[in-house]
């Protein structure tokens, strides 16, 4: 049976309720009513007496009904996510953009920043869809991004995202640092897949049955593609000068432990995200 509501308020109430009967987050009705009408929250909230388009109606309908009984997320009706003040194009190929992670782009800028570092060479490895790549050239246009992914779908998402920001970066299709173990790397910075297998099923569906796998989950209780990318480094003839890392967070200890392992010379740093939890992990070349 289809909602009889006619007015932009009764479309907030009816999709709040809806959504709360099927145990979903009540912010997407609104997130969804001003995708569809083009609004600011602030513009919905005052004019929410008006009539909702009938243009409107039907597709913020089934929208609401698509997430509250598939758990598809927000992100991918609406085709973008948002990442540290900008709109970047998602699907079913990449990670959406988590706000942890515009932790990790800050701690590289202010590295970048601290040690007045000159047109620095970064790579981001296992770029998705380029939030993190495209962010720092966009915030550093003097540095050399180069991005890396293994999904070539993914490498297609993340160069619409660079073209649409107008940024120059470098999209390479490898295993990690695979393809650039001859290049001159200043800074290193990766969101890999770090969640453990034995986690699945302790997962929201919006997160397990729409992120790509290869994105989220790593073998050795998560910790594998640390081990992959700090065993390149070891093979590179240059160390760089910085590695940033976001982690689970039970893992700070077991990737510095990895960092020390197979790396010699580096200051390792365990940093807290937003919410006082292990987000990041830094290490610095001593020089």
């Amino acid at each position: 049976m289809q909602p009889t509501f006619t007015s932009i308020r009764e479309a907030r109430r009816w999709a709040s309720l809806f959504l709360q009967e099927h145990n979903r987050e009540v912010r997407v009705a609104d997130l969804l009513l001003e995708h569809f009408l083009d609004w600011t929250p602030s513009r919905i909230l005052a004019f929410d007496e008006e009539s909702l388009p009938d243009e409107i109606r039907e597709p913020f309908i089934k929208a609401i009904k698509n997430h509250a009984e598939t758990g598809i997320p927000v992100q991918h009706l609406l085709g973008y996510g948002h990442f540290y003040g900008r709109e970047f194009q998602v699907d079913k190929h990449v990670l959406i953009p988590r706000p942890e992670t515009e932790e990790l782009v800050l701690g590289v800028l202010e590295y970048v920043r601290t040690t007045k570092l000159k047109k620095p060479n970064i790579v981001d490895l296992g770029t998705g869809s380029g939030v993190i790549a495209i962010t720092l050239k966009a915030e550093l246009p003097e540095s050399n991004v180069t991005a890396v992914d293994l999904s070539e779908a993914a490498l297609h998402v993340a160069g619409k995202n660079a073209k649409e920001h107008n940024t120059d970066v470098e999209f390479v299709q490898g295993d990690f640092l695979e393809p650039l173990l001859d290049e001159s790397i200043d800074i290193v910075v990766s969101n890999p897949p770090y969640i453990a297998y034995s986690e699945k099923e302790m997962m929201n569906d919006t997160v397990l049955n729409f992120d790509p796998n290869m994105a989220l989950f790593a073998e050795e209780e998560g910790l594998a593609a640390y081990k992959v990318i700090v065993q390149q480094l070891s093979k590179m003839k240059q160390q760089p000068k910085c590695i940033a890392f976001e982690i689970g967070y039970q893992q700070g200890l077991a990737v510095t432990r990895i960092i020390q392992e197979y790396l010699s010379g580096y200051e390792c740093e365990i940093r807290k995200d937003i919410n006082q939890k292990d987000r990041m992990v830094f290490a610095y070349l001593n020089s």
